[in-house]
């Protein structure tokens, strides 16, 4: 039987520490998602576990880690909801040649890396319970994405969404976002598949209709709710509740067809209406209890699944700096180089590069979903969390050295002006 007295007594506690730590993350101009991320971390056997054992398992026991667990799961569907939401297709071609090289290298780069280090960790951190097949793909696909969310808040907060790189650096997240789900999820396929009764094809037939549906079905009827929102300026509660039902039908679809939930929910809010007071209604009914309340709880479910401890051996930071170093010689370094060849220069293709490497929110779903398939081990789990918050953490320290903001202000302004002119 649940114990709502604590439950409600693990999210207080979540939730003031993830605000907490977040806060001072700001202070040191980082993300403040990037504070809630070490906050679930430091709650687990990484820090709270390792200082007090007896307090953790008082306040976080086994059994009770199930309705945290579910809990965020709802959190999680939403948030991708919002994230297939705020994905514009129309935009993802208005960029030109620079932004289709540098989202193909970006992937492709890091892709192969990872998979190439999956032939020395797999003897050292798997079983033959997992293929090396699945492995190599689930490590390349890990290490090829782009925290699409926590960049455009970076971009945001430094006011830059609008300069040539910020724009160009969105649409090369989003080709990644998408590109790297792509890949996920036939890596998902594939091992659920194997490891269940029917054939892959019946599950391939049932995808390929239900993506068909989707788009030339389901996406004309959510229309409706653009229609609605330009009558009267807003959607009804019932519009809002339908909308978060349908979210949750396609989240539902995608789990029966043996993918994964939060495929079905990004799809949903991709096809939902594009235009630009739409989206920003919609995250803002949306955002406040997603990412203030339910996000936290992810963080921590995923922080107590974490152990980057003093008490690991040599052997394990060894890894982990191969991981580190392979995922940023592959993201930062191929968007950079592939950038540069598109003819864009030194500063601003470092500045891309240096972009594209943060992973941050995104790497943790993706970890979670490949530890919850049984394809990494805790180990290799704990080894790449490390990596997304090393990488992620990153971001604007180099970012800041690459290219100062008063001269992406400078730029920015030199826009605006030409624009009016």
């Amino acid at each position: 039987m649940i114990d709502l007295f604590k439950l409600i007594l693990q999210i207080g506690v979540i939730l003031f520490t993830a605000r907490i730590v977040g806060m001072l993350f700001k202070k040191i101009h980082q993300p403040q998602v990037m504070g809630e991320m070490v906050a679930g971390i430091l709650l687990g056997p990484t820090l709270f576990g390792w200082l007090a054992p007896a307090m953790s398992k008082a306040l976080f026991p086994a059994p009770s880690l199930g309705y945290l667990n579910a809990l965020s799961q709802v959190g999680l569907v939403l948030f991708m909801f919002l994230v297939g939401l705020s994905l514009n297709p129309k935009e993802l071609h208005s960029h030109g040649h620079a932004a289709v090289l540098t989202s193909h290298v970006s992937i492709i780069t890091p892709f192969c890396l990872g998979s190439l280090t999956a032939l020395f960790l797999y003897p050292r951190l798997s079983d033959d319970s997992v293929s090396f097949m699945g492995f190599a793909l689930f490590m390349g696909a890990a290490m090829s994405i782009t925290a699409f969310p926590v960049l455009a808040r970076i971009l945001t907060e430094r006011n830059l969404l609008r300069s040539r790189m910020g724009t160009l650096a969105i649409a090369c997240a989003a080709v990644d976002d998408v590109t790297g789900w792509c890949i996920l999820a036939y890596i998902i396929l594939l091992i659920r598949t194997t490891h269940a009764g029917r054939p892959i094809w019946v599950t391939l037939g049932g995808l390929i209709v239900y993506v068909f549906l989707m788009l030339f079905g389901v996406k004309r009827l959510l229309a409706w709710f653009e229609k609605s929102f330009r009558k009267t300026g807003r959607l009804t509660e019932n519009a809002l509740a339908f909308m978060v039902m349908s979210a949750l039908a396609s989240a539902l679809a995608t789990e029966f067809l043996g993918i994964h939930l939060l495929f079905g929910a990004f799809l949903m809010g991709a096809i939902m209406p594009k235009s630009a007071e739409f989206i920003r209604y919609v995250l803002h009914r949306f955002e406040s209890v997603t990412v203030l309340v339910l996000l936290p709880l992810f963080f921590a479910y995923s922080g107590l699944r974490t152990n980057i401890g003093i008490g690991h051996n040599g052997m394990w930071w060894m890894f982990a700096s191969i991981v580190i170093v392979v995922a940023i010689a592959g993201k930062l370094g191929g968007s950079m180089i592939a950038a540069r060849f598109a003819g864009i220069g030194w500063r601003d293709a470092a500045s891309l590069g240096i972009l594209m490497n943060t992973r941050g929110l995104m790497e943790l779903v993706i970890l979670n979903i490949g530890l919850d398939i049984g394809v990494i081990s805790p180990a290799v789990f704990s080894m790449m969390v490390l990596m997304a918050l090393v990488t992620t953490f990153m971001t604007t320290p180099l970012l800041e050295w690459a290219y100062p903001a008063r001269l992406m202000r400078t730029e920015v302004d030199e826009l605006a002006e030409a624009r009016v002119a």
